[in-house]
């Protein structure tokens, strides 16, 4: 029998037409929190991904994609538009849930309303989206809920096809760490668990116990993400409507660790990208850049519905499709932290600007700091215990303005050539397209943030006197500071 219950039980409901084919494809993504490209196909050596192997054997998988905002909410906003997140206002993460709300400008319409206009079922799973409830959307900005006819495809119309987005929790099952019931839950379902002594890590990271257990627990996570995957899968072809659809698989960033999630390293920007289905070449791999808002574009003409002329990102399987020569990515303010980063990163270079560089790469952030791992950096570089790299890159206590890494002789982004004078002419032609994107795509980032736009929770937070909110509190007034002092 089919475990598909995991996906958060709407997988075991009866299809309405699974006979009917489809007389335009159905499109799928599957979204993941939280991860990286460490899928077998991707070249992750110490675990096995079958499922997402198989779409990738099947249809193209994209070697280079980027996502423009490496944290969940600026991110699925950019994705659910196919616009940047800087360009539609939705840049600070959970923006626009307090007072003052966030309208999307001119024509900009989210997908979903597209997709049903043209006459798709539009449903979205994931992240308990039982009953009448959705799953995880995540917006920054105000939407209507009718976007969306259900949480499953199963109760479209005979013979009409559906728009689906299957929301998976990937990363996010480890938690914080440790995660002993995590680790149970794989033994149960998987069999095993990764061994942490087997884990390979950045250079930047040291091979303390934590950081090793953590990591492995991660890729335990992708191995349940390809079962979910699996399923998925499975329940196309036993209601026959695998050959009628197309899916694509990403993620929202890559790994939450602490050059990662909220980062713009490729550690935190680089995700898997693959797409299966009708006219849609098999064991393909594509090589060029592109940028997540793209598949908006792409679904949308895969689907025979117009692109509209407000859409920023492109179809990426069109035969007249020009390849990007560059991608962008944004980190504003996370949660209570505030910063503002900006990145151009072409096939060998990345140029990243730091605004706010008097600040410290790790500062303050009550999300980050409760993970064990970050605790555990904290632990290692108050004792003295980390070698120089991690130091430099962790934990020094301004940056650069400037980065400029060579990625084909360095991808771990570990060697800064901002300064040397042999990448001057890399180093200005990056630095003038970079600016040239923020003015031509009207970046927002640069308008200051009103508190009336902050998570509506923050108030809640700073109105209690527990100790995690106190530590929110410290944050914020350390902010405010910063500020003051022009940092």
């Amino acid at each position: 029998m089919i475990r598909i219950a995991a996906l958060v039980g709407l997988f075991l409901a009866p299809a309405a037409c699974a006979a009917e084919p489809a007389r335009r494809p159905n499109i799928v993504w599957i979204v993941v929190d939280d991860m990286s490209a460490n899928f077998s196909c991707y070249g992750e050596k110490l675990i096995q991904t079958p499922n997402v192997d198989r779409l990738a054997k099947e249809g193209t998988r994209f070697t280079k994609a980027f996502v423009t905002a490496p944290v969940c909410s600026p991110c699925r906003s950019a994705l659910i538009t196919g616009c940047y997140q800087t360009t539609i206002g939705a840049h600070h993460h959970r923006s626009g849930r307090g007072e003052l709300k966030i309208t999307l400008p001119g024509n900009v319409t989210p997908l979903p309303a597209l997709f049903q206009k043209a006459g798709y079922y539009t449903c979205i799973c994931g992240f308990q989206a039982t009953g009448d409830k959705l799953g995880k959307t995540d917006y920054n900005f105000e939407w209507d809920r009718k976007i969306y006819d259900g949480n499953d495809w199963a109760g479209r119309k005979p013979g009409q096809p559906f728009f689906m987005q299957v929301q998976l929790h990937g990363g996010k099952y480890r938690g914080q760490g440790p995660n002993v019931a995590w680790q149970n839950r794989v033994v149960r379902e998987l069999g095993s668990n990764t061994n942490p002594a087997d884990v390979v890590l950045p250079p930047y990271y040291p091979r303390d116990p934590v950081i090793l257990q953590d990591w492995a627990d991660y890729l335990d996570c992708c191995r349940y993400t390809d079962k979910e995957v699996g399923d998925v899968i499975a329940r196309l072809e036993k209601e026959h409507l695998l050959d009628d659809t197309v899916i694509f698989f990403l993620t929202d960033h890559g790994i939450s660790h602490a050059r990662g999630k909220q980062f713009l390293y490729d550690e935190g920007t680089h995700i898997p990208f693959v797409v299966r289905g009708p006219k849609i070449p098999q064991g393909a791999v594509r090589n060029d850049l592109i940028e997540h808002i793209d598949l908006a574009a792409t679904s949308l003409a895969l689907a025979g519905i117009e692109i509209p002329n407000w859409m920023q990102g492109r179809n990426v399987m069109a035969t007249s499709y020009q390849p990007r020569d560059a991608v962008f990515a944004a980190r504003d303010r996370c949660d209570e932290t505030m910063e503002h980063i900006r990145s151009v990163r072409t096939d060998r270079f990345k140029y990243i600007r730091n605004y706010m560089n008097q600040r410290p790469h790790l500062q303050p952030c009550l999300y980050k700091d409760d993970k064990t791992i970050v605790r555990k950096l904290r632990e290692l570089h108050a004792a003295k215990q980390l070698d120089d790299l991690a130091e430099k890159l962790l934990f020094a206590e301004t940056r650069p303005a400037e980065e400029l890494y060579d990625l084909a002789a360095d991808p771990q982004e570990v060697a800064n050539l901002a300064d040397d004078a042999n990448y001057r002419t890399t180093l200005e032609t990056l630095r003038k397209k970079l600016a040239a994107w923020e003015q031509n795509t009207g970046d927002l980032g640069r308008q200051p943030e009103p508190m009336a736009m902050y998570d509506s929770d923050m108030k809640v937070y700073l109105s209690e006197g527990n100790t995690p909110n106190l530590k929110l509190r410290q944050n914020i007034d350390l902010n405010k500071t910063w500020v003051k002092e022009g940092k």
